[in-house]
């Protein structure tokens, strides 16, 4: 219990440690140090505890006295150790800590800050007409009211330089009477603002007097800017903001007379931007290929654009890996630029030794977008540092991403909130896009994120800052001399052979991206995530009690957890299965993991050797999503398996020789079945005919990709609920049945490569929904053939 309760009041100091931060500063490396080692006590106790815990269930006995627990020891007193040394900064930081001003946030500014000179920022030019573009019509636009023009886009991508070509473009320096710059950044000071705006505005303005600014309050300041900007009309560039209260604070010094006066607004987080005017905002966008190369070429042979032809298809190559980021080209070319000779090898050099290069330049690229990082609040930086879990452009699933989180236990729910769990990390989700520190990589139709990624750059700093703060530790070398014992989490993105060996007994996550040296070791018995690929499980499996994910490659065998005639008390805690084998589905371990959420099973085409068998799942009563590959053929597989009542989305892939009623009849037994998806699944006849009886009440959406049905017999009344029906690649199908339309919830019909008289039929329910003024009802075609 002493233990427990030290843990407690540790994390406890570390709160109030925090807090006082947001008043106070110590120097950077005492924070990151005193965070560290308060981490580290935490975690080493909690794994003590964690492990003691895991003992007792074993059936080891529990004792009371210190003495038979001699092991904690080490941890106690590290522990009060490291409790003195944060009650003594809380107690005696007057000679340790910089006092920052009332009115001031803590940050780095970027505004003196070395990582990004003004050389490199005008280097960063190329690609940016079209925006330029933009921006000057809103900026020179009609509308007399004050406009609030936003920029916002990841660090590095060229915000500055953009509102810096606007500043200084030259019909917009005819149009405007006064010119003002202010920057912002993270490091916030009203008065500094104030005043940086009066020293543009005195340069234009004889009437000002500088000296007396001492002498003024920040009331009087601002009411000097004030006066100064509402005579005349104005544009003020408000560079590099970073939050909505600052924009509140500011804002008032602009006033507005009405006559097109403009605000110029750069921001990294998009919710800054439609906060400031929701009306639109300028998002900016990677550059493409061409222009990549035109600013690597331009950067590295100056003005005379004149370069040795071998190199253009390397050249290329090499703008291509640096994704787009104005930021990382720059610095790239400025390598190349001091490169000499200037030859084919020495430039596949550099295509091959890119991330080895960016790491050299931690000031001019990663610090930049470190600033990002800093800037978020600490529930949103694990999960912004578990994208380093995953390869060089791995696409991520967005549910997938979702339910790592949620194991990790990196979603916290708030008291009284009534989210779920995945609510709540969809919203971290959505604020980590809009900061622009994840992208969106796939997007449904009605706008939602279906898989998302991150930019190498932004993953190489997760993987250095990850590691600085033993977050997690990435072997990204075959033969890596060491595993850090003081780790939890470790994704293995190189083949490892007997990698299981050097794993500490506390490890929690295993991201394993290759199937070598799986850790199947019992000693690991913390472990609770487990992504790996295209491998054989051994029954040791079963003793990693606190698995909650398992995610497999193709057809994967799972032994019984049967050792000996005893049966194994299962994974309790395991939520999802992907990818294991119909012949390793018992009902032994279908009972030995009781709490599956998710369930993915492969048919394989050695399927056909085993004997018919039902697979009851009635007992997983939590089973929300089951899924069925057939990598081989079976006859009517859809009537091999007992489905649970819980059940909301259903997927079965090269499925053959049903029939479409059985569809009807299996799938309408569950009640709070909402998606239903039928991929290449060819039935013995062509039919589909509903009866009234026939009712799916709670489907939303339906899927059918490359059916062999030929007519479709349905009403509205037997999909009461339904929201989306997505129709691919139909070739056999004549129409959809007119009724549908009728189906009041129905936001969208999707046509995929159907028959011309497949798209009318849509169409024809479309235009007679908007003639019964029904505008909720959109269809969408896309077609690369015609009939």
């Amino acid at each position: 219990m002493r233990l427990i309760f030290f843990v407690l009041q540790l994390n406890i100091s570390m709160m109030s440690f925090k807090k006082l931060a947001i008043r106070v500063v110590l120097t950077l490396k005492k924070i990151k140090s005193l965070e560290e080692e308060i981490r580290i006590v935490v975690s080493e106790a909690e794994d003590v505890v964690e492990m003691k815990i895991s003992a007792i269930i074993k059936g080891h006995s529990w004792t009371f006295g210190i003495l038979p627990h001699h092991d904690m020891l080490p941890v106690v007193e590290k522990m009060d150790t490291t409790k003195k040394q944060v009650m003594e900064i809380l107690s005696h930081d007057a000679d340790q800590i910089l006092e920052l001003t009332a009115d001031s946030l803590i940050g780095a500014s970027s505004r003196n800050d070395p990582m990004l000179s003004d050389q490199l920022k005008d280097d960063i030019v190329q690609g940016l007409d079209g925006d330029l573009e933009i921006i000057d019509k809103r900026l020179r636009g009609p509308t007399s009211y004050l406009d609030i023009v936003t920029i916002s886009g990841m660090g590095g991508i060229g915000k500055t330089t953009l509102a810096k070509k606007a500043y200084d473009h030259l019909p917009i320096r005819h149009h405007f009477d006064i010119f003002v710059w202010v920057t912002i950044s993270q490091e916030f000071r009203y008065r500094n603002v104030l005043l940086e705006a009066l020293h543009c505005i005195s340069k234009q303005r004889v009437n000002v007097n500088t000296k007396d600014y001492d002498k003024m309050n920040n009331s009087e300041l601002a009411d000097l800017v004030q006066k100064n900007l509402k005579g005349p009309r104005y544009l003020v560039v408000v560079d590099d903001i970073w939050s909505r209260d600052v924009w509140d604070s500011i804002s008032q010094i602009f006033p507005n007379r009405n006559n097109g006066s403009r605000v110029l607004l750069t921001t990294r987080e998009t919710d800054v931007a439609i906060y400031a005017n929701t009306s639109s905002h300028h998002k900016m966008n990677l550059l493409d290929l061409d222009n990549s190369w035109k600013l690597l070429r331009d950067k590295v042979f100056r003005l005379e654009h004149d370069h040795p032809p071998e190199l253009e298809e390397i050249g290329k190559k090499i703008a291509e890996k640096c994704q787009g980021l104005p930021l990382i080209i720059s610095v790239i070319a400025g390598h190349l630029s001091k490169t000499v000779p200037k030859t084919l090898e020495s430039w596949k050099y550099v295509a091959k030794t890119l991330s080895e290069i960016i790491a050299s330049h931690p000031n001019k690229c990663l610090g930049v977008l470190g600033l990002s990082y800093h800037h978020l609040p600490n529930r949103l930086k694990p999960c912004f540092l578990s994208m380093g879990d995953f390869p060089e452009d791995f696409q991520v699933d967005t549910w997938r991403l979702i339910q790592l989180w949620i194991s990790e236990g990196f979603i916290r729910m708030s008291s009284g909130s009534r989210k779920s769990l995945e609510e709540v990390a969809k919203n971290y989700l959505e604020d980590l896009i809009s900061r622009n520190l994840i992208m969106a990589r796939k997007k449904r139709y009605n706008g939602e994120v279906k898989a998302c990624g991150i930019h190498d750059l932004l993953r190489e700093f997760c993987l250095i800052e990850a590691e600085m703060t033993k977050f997690m530790h990435v072997v990204r070398t075959p033969f890596p001399s060491a595993i850090k014992p003081n780790f939890r989490r470790f994704s293995i993105q190189k083949p490892i052979k007997d990698g299981h060996k050097l794993f500490p007994p506390v490890a929690r996550s295993m991201y394993w991206f290759d199937y070598l040296g799986l850790p199947f070791e019992p000693r690991i018995k913390l472990l609770s995530i487990l992504p790996i690929y295209g491998i054989t499980l051994p029954r040791k499996i079963w003793m990693l009690k606190n698995l909650r994910y398992i995610r497999l490659g193709g057809a994967t065998y799972l032994p019984s957890p049967r050792i000996d005639n005893n049966l194994v008390t299962g994974m309790p805690n395991l939520e999802e299965l992907y990818g294991i084998s119909y012949s390793s589905c018992t009902n032994e371990v279908i009972s030995s993991t009781p709490n599956l959420k998710r369930l993915i099973i492969c048919l394989t085409m050695r399927i056909h050797y085993i004997p018919y068998r039902l697979l009851d799942m009635s007992s997983l009563t939590k089973l929300e999503t089951f899924k069925v590959y057939c990598k081989g053929y079976m006859e009517d597989p859809i009537k091999i398996f007992v489905y649970p009542k819980s059940l909301r989305r259903v997927s079965l892939t090269w499925c053959y020789k049903f029939i479409w009623e059985e569809i009807s009849s299996t799938f309408i037994m569950l009640p709070h079945l909402e998606e239903l998806k039928l991929k290449h699944c060819r039935a013995k006849n062509y039919i589909w005919r509903l009866t009234d009886k026939d009712i799916f009440k709670s489907l939303k959406l339906l899927l059918l990709s490359y059916p062999n049905l030929e007519r479709w017999e349905a009403s509205s009344d037997n999909f009461p609920n339904l929201k989306r029906l997505i129709l691919k690649n139909c070739e056999f199908l004549q129409e959809i049945p007119t009724d549908f339309g009728e189906i009041g919830t129905l936001e969208s019909i999707e046509l995929h490569d159907c028959r011309t008289i497949s798209e009318d039929s849509a169409r024809n329910i479309e235009q007679e929904q908007e003639e019964m003024g029904n505008n909720i009802l959109k269809v969408y075609i896309h077609s690369s053939h015609t009939d």
